[in-house]
């Protein structure tokens, strides 16, 4: 059984943001997460776009890997 993996710029593309490399880095400079908030339940999310989030985590599904990279890279001070 092959496993895909998707990278932040194909999860960028899947949440229907910007994925260029200056795209991706403005959005995360620009939505910083706090420890207490889930990431699929920040404010900044679609209903769509948190939805895709929460049930791609919870069902550990081919894009984690890249949302935890993102979550990681929200939650970074510069």
């Amino acid at each position: 059984m092959e496993f895909l993996t998707h990278d932040l710029s194909a999860l960028f593309a899947q949440l229907g943001l910007a994925n260029d490399e200056l795209s991706q880095h403005r959005f995360i400079h620009e939505h910083r997460l706090d420890n207490q908030t889930l990431l699929s339940e920040a404010a900044f999310w679609t209903q769509s776009q948190a939805n895709f989030l929460r049930d791609a985590l919870w069902d550990d599904a081919d894009w984690s890997e890249a949302i935890d990279q993102l979550d990681v890279r929200l939650r970074q001070t510069d």
